[in-house]
């Protein structure tokens, strides 16, 4: 008879200790199981849910400015040695090795025009984008199509102009579609056209003014996302808008503190009932073990006994835990996103862990019991027979 029948009989003959070790061990692993699949499929919800925020990093042109100044007073300042950014430099951001947390790339063409003899700022958007770079845009009418604009709120009172009319602007009358609604930003003082509409009319074709971007980044920091751009676009200054990045990130953050939180307490538990079970059947076994001893097994035969117990109880623990835990998150996931159904992907290493995070837990719970059952006196150990 080997070691690992012995553990199997003594489990089999106290079926209600091994029940509730299964139990706490079971609960732990399932919760932590749980929460680690509910954070993998919210993340990638929550990090488009703030998109709302709009642009993180902006990429404009490089310039020097020598400012003019003299005994304190202010003159302004001179641009020169102005950068260039071209659409085919725009489509290189797409080819950065952190593209896949690139929510959207939006070049941006700004001229002034003579609107109805009335300057104002043309701006040319890839309207593709705004959705994600300008989710706080409502318009009472309907988007602009090519030749067509769009009037922020201000421009639109001051070119007495809404939907339905046309506008002057250069050269050509282009029909107006719509009205920003308020934004409190410089939008409401922008001419809004398509991008390729507002080339046409500045005569600039393949030109780009300033490129937004949303960056959806959970597992690498902006800062090297930044960089990866400035690698492609060395005549471009990139920036991030620090408040945004603060935000998503530190959501997040949050997010998994809770969750590493709530597992180490899970787990806490679980292990101190493994303790406290396996230290009483230590004890309530001592004149067992002293038998043990008396025919000639060893300390370590007795510590592999009791820590073989422990590792059969926490592995069948580990498949079981995860198994609830999984199901249970899919149950969960609606309530957490809205009703939404996540999308789930089988990830082999989380049963993998699973069931290493429980053998490793049950084996430690049990350590302490299991020598102090291994130094028994086997003649003190009789006397209780």
């Amino acid at each position: 008879m080997t070691l690992t029948d012995i553990a199997l009989l003594n489990l089999r003959r106290r079926k209600a200790r091994a029940a509730f070790v299964l139990a706490g061990l079971t609960i732990g692993v399932a919760a932590v199981v749980a929460l680690v699949s509910l954070f993998r499929s919210m993340s990638e919800g929550i990090m488009h849910g703030m998109e709302k925020y709009g642009a993180n990093i902006m990429v404009v042109p490089k310039t020097d400015t020598l400012p003019l100044t003299y005994a304190g007073m202010d003159l302004g300042g001179v641009s020169f040695r102005v950068e260039e950014i071209r659409q085919e430099d725009v489509d290189r951001i797409r080819t950065i090795p952190s593209a896949k947390d690139l929510a959207a790339v939006g070049p941006l063409l700004l001229g002034s025009v003579d609107a109805g003899g009335t300057p104002a700022v043309l701006a040319g958007f890839d309207l593709t984008t705004t959705q994600v770079l300008k989710p706080w845009w409502q318009v009472e009418g309907r988007m602009p199509g090519p030749s067509e604009v769009v009037l922020g709120a201000v421009a639109g009172r001051l070119l007495k102009a809404g939907p339905g009319d046309r506008l002057q602007i250069g050269n050509g009358s282009y029909p107006v579609t719509g009205i920003l609604t308020e934004t409190g930003s410089q939008d409401d003082n922008l001419v809004i056209a398509p991008l390729e509409t507002a080339r046409a009319i500045l005569g600039r074709p393949g030109a780009v003014s300033m490129v937004e971007v949303a960056a959806h980044c959970a597992a690498c920091p902006i800062e090297a996302m930044m960089a990866e751009i400035e690698r492609v676009l060395p005549m471009a200054s990139v920036t991030a808008i620090k408040q945004v990045v603060a935000s998503r990130m530190t959501a997040m953050e949050q997010f998994e503190g809770f969750l590493l939180g709530v597992s180490g307490i899970l787990l806490f538990v679980g292990s101190l009932i493994v303790f406290v079970t396996v230290t009483a059947s230590v004890r309530e076994r001592t004149a067992e073990i002293g038998v043990f001893r008396a025919i000639g097994f060893r300390r370590s035969a007795i510590m592999g006994i009791i820590l073989g117990e422990a590792a059969i109880i926490s592995a069948l623990a580990g498949v079981v835990g995860y198994t609830v835990g999984l199901g249970g998150a899919r149950l969960l996931a609606p309530l957490f996103q809205g009703g939404a159904q996540a999308a789930w992907e089988f990830d082999p290493l989380l049963p993998l862990g699973a069931v290493t995070l429980s053998v490793t837990l049950g084996l430690l719970a049990s350590l302490v019991p299991a020598i102090q059952a291994s130094r028994l006196d086997p003649t003190t150990a009789l006397r209780t027979l």
